[in-house]
Formats: structure tokens, sequence, C-alpha cells
């Protein structure tokens, strides 16, 4: 299991990568408990732990980096909005399945356009990058590097609401083409840990709809490992992950990339035709 560490380095990876595990520290010991729900509409949740988990993260990097600002899914904004560092944080992503009893979550902390860390809080893992390059720490074994690969065939695919790319697309759509069930085998774990997974090659790819993904808590950790450990990265709609983009396809290489964006297409994505 992860051991909750100090930071080792002076560098934005080693502090994301000890925010990360303090998070993962207490999801983990906070699991299989009676927890307190707070209520944020439209079904959604957060549980104590959530809450818990993102003060760890923070007071890592409030003792590591006093005067970067910190966006955090539970706490909101802390510090000037639009700062020039800031610290993206979902202390708990995948609340659903733990709030069950289900072993799959993860803590998503990541510096905007910079450095993050996804740790596995019961995998035993923590995935990391300094921007350049990407690694995995096992049980707080030896660092090694990510390598993605389609070898597996499984593409996870997002399929919570809302879907803003509706009617022309949506990401449960793509489970019914008829090239997809030839070619992969789709997984819904409910947590962007499975974007780690892809930077990983534990998944030939991850597919979710929405709007710009690039400044979410929830997606810049694992957008910034599957770029460092070069995966194809776009939007559902082929461009850039950004401001102009529209969901995101993360492959573990261009021909599964080029394969699901043909099947996308053939939906009719983001070009308004009938199907």
């Amino acid at each position: 299991m992860i051991e909750s560490c100090g930071i080792s380095g002076s560098g934005d990876a080693a502090v994301a990568t000890a925010a990360a595990l303090a998070g993962a520290a207490v999801v983990r010991d906070l699991y299989g408990q009676r927890l307190h729900r707070v209520d944020k509409g439209d079904g959604d949740f957060a549980t104590a732990a959530d809450i818990a988990a993102e003060k760890a993260v923070v007071d890592v990097l409030r003792a590591a980096r006093p005067a970067d600002a910190v966006l955090g899914e539970e706490g909101g904004q802390q510090g000037e909005s639009g700062a020039a560092r800031e610290w993206l944080v979902d202390p708990l992503c995948g609340t659903l399945n733990y709030a069950v009893g289900t072993y799959l979550a993860a803590v998503n902390v990541a510096l905007r356009d910079g450095a993050a860390a996804v740790a596995d809080p019961f995998g035993g893992e923590v995935y990391f990058t300094d921007g350049r390059a990407a690694r995995v720490r096992r049980d707080g074994a030896e660092d090694t590097p990510l390598t993605p690969s389609p070898t597996t065939g499984l593409v996870d695919v997002n399929l919570d609401p809302p879907f803003p790319g509706a009617p022309e697309f949506r990401a449960v759509d793509l489970l019914a083409h008829p090239a997809f069930a030839a070619r992969f085998r789709p997984r819904v774990v409910s947590t962007t840990l499975a974007l780690a997974w892809v930077a990983a090659g534990k998944r030939a790819a991850y597919v979710t709809d929405g709007g710009d993904l690039s400044g979410s808590v929830h997606f810049a950790a694992g957008i910034a490992l599957c770029r460092a450990a070069g995966c194809t990265v776009t939007g559902t709609d082929g461009r850039p992950v950004g401001a102009a983009g529209r969901g995101l396809v993360a492959a573990a290489d261009d021909e599964t990339h080029g394969a699901l964006m043909a099947m996308i297409r053939s939906l009719g994505a983001h070009t308004g035709t009938a199907r």
C-alpha cells in the first residue's frame, strides 16, 4: 500500500507527489466508515473523506508553495484566480465508487500547465510527471517510466452526464458502433484514474465528452500524465485540448487515436449530420 511520505525533493513534481500521497492516505484511512455527505445537487455529493483529503493535499501545497493559488473541488478558489501558478486539486475522483465500497478512486493534483500527480489509494501506485517525463512509483519501490501501449484493447468511456456534445455526439453512443465492438472492449470505471492507466499501458484509450477539460480539477493531472508519457491527446473534435477543444480522447498511440476519431466522426460528431 502507498505510505504517506514527505517531500523528497524541491521540484514541483515532488510537491505534487507528496500532496497526492497525503490525500490518498486520508482516503484510505476513512474507507468503509459511515461518512457524512454534502449534497451538491443533480445527484452529486461529497463525503467527509473528500473534504478531509483536500485539506491534507492543500496543507502540503501550502507548506511547500505558500505563494501559489489553489483551486480545489471542495474548497473552491484559494488565492488569486488566474494566478501564474495555480494548483488544481480533485481530492477524491470516484466519490460514488468510494461511497459504496468500491476500490476505484484517485487523488489528482496538478500545477496548471506543469507538474502533476495521480495517486491510487488502494492500488499502491502514484503516477507523476514534471511536465516532461512521466513515471510511476509502486509501493515505494524505484520509480519507473510510464509506457503507453494499445495492447490491452481496453477503452475507458466516461458515461456520466451532462452530455454537452449531444445530439451530435455522446460518449455512450460510441459503445454501439460496430467498429468499436470489433476492435476494442469498453470499460467504465467512473474515475479519471483511467487516464493514468492509459499512460501506463493498462488502457488503450480514454474517451469523454465535455467542454474544455484542460483546466478541470478532474482531468488536468491525467491529461498531463498522458502528454508526458507520449500519448496522443485531443478533444473529441480532433482539436488540441484547451479553450477551443471539446471533450477528450487520450490514446496510447496515433493508430488507436485515429481509429476512435474515425468512429466518432461517423457518429456525426461536431458536424450536425444525421447518423
